[in-house]
């Protein structure tokens, strides 16, 4: 059993901008296969968090007046949860049962690192035993 989740996370997560066009951020969650991914600042910092959810009402708004509008800031969560790299599976699992979050941005020493994703975690629980 790995002692942190640090080897769990995804590292090769779309980062977002908080400019960024909601249509094109949504692109990019789906071309890469997450539920969510960072939002960072111009010095990488992590300013949020967006999640397909939160694309859907551009979508839909989309879909009925066949037009795309707003950004990534109109749509993200501020003050996301995170995790530490340091943090032992069995509390990132506890912090999936106490929240409603499919992923997690990984921190350390306050930069971001990855993302732990729900999937990934229960995969390696079940590697376990």
């Amino acid at each position: 059993m790995t002692d942190t989740i640090a080897p769990l996370m995804r590292r090769d997560v779309p980062r977002l901008t908080a400019a960024m066009p909601i249509r094109d951020a949504a692109a990019m969650l789906v071309d890469h296969g997450f539920a969510a991914a960072p939002v960072v600042d111009d010095s990488g910092a992590l300013v949020g968090v967006l999640t397909q959810k939160d694309c859907f009402g551009p979508a839909l708004n989309a879909s009925y007046y066949r037009q795309w509008s707003g950004t990534v800031a109109d749509r993200m969560s501020r003050d996301p949860v995170t995790l530490d790299a340091a943090t032992d599976p069995v509390t990132a699992a506890q912090a999936f049962l106490d929240h409603p979050h499919r992923s997690f941005p990984v921190m350390r020493n306050g930069a971001l690192m990855g993302l732990l994703r729900r999937s990934d975690l229960l995969a390696h629980l079940l590697r376990l035993g």
